[in-house]
């Protein structure tokens, strides 16, 4: 371990090879796996876990009391899992008991750019990429390889479906299917996210079994419990079939609605 000027709680528990500079701030109850770089007037609070090979910028708060009237002061915290990238000033805060969770989680390989906020008890997945001035409110839940544009803000309670892509500036108030890429104002179905699950190794199969789905459930003029049931009956079987139709009838909030003026590449 490098450090030069930092704070570092004796009890802290420091992993191999990891560097801190000058100025940064290290809580009694933290722990930080190997091959780390914590950057300058960091602070990384009480009750983290840090995974390997992760790099923390400058100013980034991890581990901050939650911004939330229910916190009562109790033991939470915050995990974060094995290559994750948080840039500068991003805050990060613990669970809350009230939720039933008490912890907040960023999965392995994700990508937290400038000034994002993750609130208490949100649960952010794997190769997840939150772009600058992002907003997550309480217990939202994203799922792996979702990539939330610039400047959007996520209602809290709010779950995003793997692979998702939402446009910058995107107010979320509604549930977000997998594969959906969404935008415009107010936010809505665009079509599905096809370059990015042609980038993640996605057959021209998938993807067209994908969107006979979804042209069923935004285009036929059902609604929402009608269109699954004929995805259910009339579509063939297969895994994107069954993690579609799992997510949207197992939604809280309801599904983005689909307007037929708007499309991805207005």
């Amino acid at each position: 371990m490098e450090c030069n000027n930092a704070y570092i709680h004796p009890k802290a528990k420091i992993g191999k090879n990891v560097k801190i500079e000058p100025f940064s701030y290290i809580a009694e109850n933290v722990e930080i796996g190997d091959n780390c770089w914590i950057g300058p007037f960091a602070t990384i609070n009480d009750y983290v876990k840090i995974g390997n090979n992760c790099k923390i910028f400058n100013g980034a708060v991890v581990g901050a009391i939650p911004q939330d009237l229910k916190f009562k002061n109790e033991v939470s915290y915050v995990e974060i899992g094995n290559n994750v990238v948080i840039r500068e000033f991003c805050t990060i805060s613990r669970g809350t008991a009230a939720s039933g969770k008490s912890k907040t989680i960023i999965g392995d390989n994700s990508f937290l750019m400038s000034y994002v906020h993750v609130a208490h008890d949100c649960n952010v997945g794997k190769n997840v990429i939150l772009v600058s001035y992002t907003g997550l409110a309480g217990e939202t839940d994203i799922e792996d390889w979702v990539i939330v544009g610039g400047s959007s803000a996520v209602h809290q309670f709010t779950h995003i479906g793997q692979h998702a892509m939402l446009s910058g500036g995107s107010f979320v108030g509604k549930d977000i299917p997998p594969y959906a890429m969404v935008g415009k104002r107010p936010v809505s179905f665009c079509g599905i996210n096809v370059v990015g699950l042609k980038r993640r190794g996605f057959t021209n199969e998938q993807i067209e079994r994908i969107r006979d789905i979804y042209r069923v459930i935004y285009q036929s003029g059902l609604n929402v419990t009608s269109a699954c049931q004929r995805v259910r009956e009339e579509l063939p079987d297969s895994e994107e079939k069954s993690i579609i139709l799992n997510f949207i009838e197992n939604s809280k909030r309801g599904i983005v609605r689909y307007n037929p003026k708007l499309t991805a590449d207005e």
